[in-house]
């Protein structure tokens, strides 16, 4: 077995969130490699690395969220490593995108984060490190090892510095009550749980709130937030319901469509999410609060590559 703690680590990211890459290298006190992301005329993606990575350990920054390009450029970026003989080739993906679609819930539809995961594989990657997949059996669908990190211990300790009255952790669904309970249980809150429906894809509907929510400081979790409809209609529904003041918090914020324009006639009182994507300026509000990953996964891959347990991380 190959041991690379003994070798050199490379950093390399691609375009999709540069910002967070830079951050990454600084906490790492390395430089990112040099590379040409280019576009030819008729818009295809060309990458060139400008440094020798024969036989390093290279670890490449990139989230894959839409468009696909920034997906086609992680496969791209991928294959150039490795047919550069780096020695090993780790995948940085703060947002696993097209990890929605993880089973056949309808007849002919297509499982996409297995499509996805397979194109990873295949370009060539030895090891995924990722932030708070949709669902945690995304992990099965690579034959590869994968690190899966989570951004609650970034987001508990924002919010144990507010010091919440009387908090309580809501679930926006069912699905999401273990997440729930693990911030209830770190930030010493009850829990609530929101019975929603999904009439249609990105429409949700509050039926009911169980759980006590009256005169107490909601939080309502999620791991991403897209249209925003779910939080949306979960911060109205908690104030209906005599809640004091609504957080809302989600490792990941794409932050689609009316996504922006529903959170800020919410009521809700601060929404705090990472920078696994990074958000544009015109996606930006008042009451949205970013909360950096860098320091979390810059440990993470100097654990990888000293071959240290990531595990640990969140012990």
């Amino acid at each position: 077995m190959t041991n690379f703690s003994s070798g050199k680590m490379l950093l390399m990211a691609g375009t999709a969130n540069r910002p967070l890459a830079e951050e990454i290298a600084q906490e790492l006190n390395q430089p990112l490699c040099r590379v040409t992301i280019r576009r030819f005329a008729d818009g295809e993606i060309f990458v060139k690395i400008d440094e020798n990575v024969r036989g390093l350990d290279v670890f490449i920054i990139q989230p894959t969220n839409p468009p696909a390009e920034n997906l086609l450029e992680l496969l791209i970026l991928i294959d150039a490593a490795t047919r550069a003989s780096a020695a090993r080739v780790n995948v940085v993906m703060p947002y696993y995108g097209y990890a929605r679609q993880d089973r056949k819930d309808q007849p002919r539809v297509a499982i996409s984060a297995k499509l996805v995961a397979n194109l990873i594989t295949t370009a060539g990657a030895d090891r995924v490190l990722g932030i708070d997949f949709h669902q945690h059996q995304l992990q099965g669908f690579f034959d590869i090892p994968v690190d899966h990190l989570y951004a609650a211990p970034v987001m508990v300790q924002h919010y144990r510095q507010k010091r919440l009255h009387q908090p309580v952790i809501v679930a926006p669904d069912v699905g999401g009550a273990k997440i729930a309970r693990g911030f209830a249980k770190r930030l010493d809150a009850s829990l609530a749980i929101i019975d929603k429906r999904r009439p249609s894809a990105n429409i949700a509907e509050v039926l009911n709130v169980v759980g006590e929510v009256e005169g107490r400081d909601c939080l309502l979790v999620d791991d991403l937030i897209d249209t925003a409809g779910t939080m949306a209609e979960g911060v109205l529904a908690l104030k209906r319901l005599g809640a004091r003041e609504v957080y809302c918090c989600a490792s990941h914020a794409l932050l689609s469509g009316p996504a922006v324009d529903r959170l800020s006639s919410s009521g809700v009182t601060e929404v705090a999410v990472t920078n696994s994507i990074m958000i544009p300026e015109d996606r930006r509000f008042d009451r949205l609060k970013v909360l950096s990953v860098a320091p979390l996964l810059a440990k993470a891959i100097r654990f990888t590559h000293s071959d240290q347990s990531v595990s640990s991380l969140f012990d």
